[in-house]
């Protein structure tokens, strides 16, 4: 089934992905595609119990499917730093950290809520500084080629995908 249309032709996602149990795509967010694409059954609501988070590879796309204390979400399996799998990353209520630079993600809005300490750009091109967690060496302002490649690497914003849950199935919307 694909989303239905408003008049202007944009996706109505209210419909579909807002209810009991499911985050809203916050807006602008929505991943290309995915207001045409078709609903799939990805998983049981007991294999993502509050709590959980659930890769899901679909072709080449890979998916996180969270079952945050606010209901399910889903997001690219990937940090929109380095593309790291947020899926070996930690969850803390609806936040998601990076397993490579401690950054954070609030899977309620798309915000960046730590950046990544390797610093860089923010998604509106802003410098952020690197920084160093408790307890570890200060990390110093980029010098090398690689630091330089990081500080100037944009921390994008979550994509989202339109989840819905039929009986005890999770259902995602996969762009073709």
């Amino acid at each position: 089934m694909r989303l239905p249309l408003r008049r202007d032709g944009t996706a109505d996602l209210a419909a579909h992905v807002t209810g009991p149990g499911i985050l809203p795509i916050p807006s602008g967010l929505l991943a290309p595609g995915a207001s045409e694409a078709l609903f799939e059954a990805v998983a049981s609501i007991d294999e993502v119990p509050p709590g959980r988070m659930l890769r899901v590879t679909h072709g080449d796309l890979d998916l996180l499917l969270v079952h945050t204390d606010l209901g399910l979400v889903v997001t690219d399996d990937r940090c929109p730093h380095m593309a790291a799998p947020l899926s070996v990353g930690g969850l803390d209520g609806c936040e998601v950290e990076c397993p490579l630079h401690k950054g954070r993600f609030d899977l309620r809005t798309g915000a960046v809520v730590r950046f990544p300490t390797t610093g860089g750009l923010d998604a509106d091109g802003v410098y952020r500084a690197p920084w160093s967690p408790p307890g570890a060496p200060a990390k110093p302002e980029p010098s090398d080629d690689k630091a330089r490649a990081r500080a100037a690497t944009r921390v994008r914003r979550l994509r989202y995908y339109p989840v819905r849950l039929r009986g005890a199935t999770i259902e995602v919307a996969f762009p073709a």
